[in-house]
């Protein structure tokens, strides 16, 4: 199997029951549109539920640093965390395949009926694009599949799909984000049968992951989702991105620990219930700035909801 570069992958998202990075965006936009209303905790004119709402957020805060320290405990410390999805795509389907090819992927219904290499290729990096860099282990040609489709699993079969075909499979690099910016890490890229389409998969292993916390529907988290942070490594500014109202104000704050920043957006009263865009329910994007105890450096920055790490771009 020769090495080749390739461009930046397009990544798939997967159909699970928690949404993923991809969706935050949209859950913004939904907690925006609750809190518009007056129904969200943060933003009451009440002081005593204010108080209640700012205990609950900062638990929720701390919970998710407590599980971010745990994951990065279980992986032996490693300090790769990708941000979204693993599974990628080179083109677009082609018309013909594509009411098909798509699903079918986002299912996890991809095989090899020549089964694939399991041995792993020597070592590799994850060269971030600001120049640092570090050695990682890459998986197998076959591990790397049996990832993707485990995890396209996770949203379900597709009774009336045919499964993709992979035909052969080359080890290359490609561009993603991770918690600390985008970087080149080694990817595997399959042929598939019948279209000129690329499937990727990130290879590196092992790396650092955070399951979200069970969405209990009796207790659901609160608070605003960031979608991005900007920031220096050597700097205590951190400024953030997120979703919402046009005409109301909003500060932030961050909660820190050594290896992780959860930022908590609060949503300050608007002047009128009526404000514009609030009685539209219309999102706006918005950015904050907030600053640190402590220099960014290495660390994940997480969103309040569901303590998942955000891309962290240059400022």
């Amino acid at each position: 199997m020769g090495r080749r570069m390739v461009p930046s992958t397009r990544m798939i998202p997967r159909r699970t029951a928690v949404p993923a990075l991809q969706v935050l965006t949209v859950l913004a936009i939904a907690a925006v549109a609750i809190g518009c209303n007056g129904t969200l905790p943060f933003g009451s004119t009440s002081d005593a539920s204010a108080t209640q709402a700012a205990d609950r957020i900062h638990q929720q805060a701390n919970d998710a640093l407590a599980r971010w320290a745990d994951a990065v405990k279980q992986s032996g410390g490693a300090t790769i965390t990708f941000v979204g999805e693993l599974t990628g795509q080179i083109g677009d389907f082609e018309a013909a395949v594509a009411g098909n090819d798509k699903v079918a992927l986002q299912s996890g219904m991809v095989i090899a009926p020549t089964p694939l290499s399991d041995a792993a290729p020597s070592r590799g990096k994850v060269a971030w694009v600001n120049g640092s860099s570090i050695d990682v282990d890459v998986l197998s040609a076959s591990k790397a599949l049996a990832d993707l489709v485990a995890d396209g699993g996770n949203g379900g079969d597709c009774a009336d799909c045919t499964p993709l075909v992979v035909t052969d499979a080359n080890l290359a690099t490609g561009l993603v984000q991770t918690s600390v910016g985008p970087a080149n890490v080694p990817v595997w890229v399959f042929t598939i049968k019948g279209t000129a389409v690329r499937v990727t998969r990130v290879a590196v292993d092992p790396s650092v992951t955070v399951e979200p916390p069970p969405y209990n529907a009796d207790n659901p988290p609160v608070g605003i989702s960031i979608d991005a942070a900007y920031g220096k490594q050597d700097s205590r500014k951190l400024s953030v991105s997120f979703v919402g109202c046009a005409a109301d104000d909003y500060v932030a704050e961050a909660v820190e620990s050594d290896l992780a920043i959860v930022v908590i957006i609060d949503r300050q009263a608007p002047q009128s219930s009526m404000a514009p865009g609030c009685a539209r329910l219309v999102g706006a994007s918005r950015t904050l700035t907030v600053t640190l105890a402590d220099p960014l450096g290495k660390r994940a920055v997480l969103e309040v909801r569901q303590g998942l790490p955000v891309p962290v771009n240059p400022s």
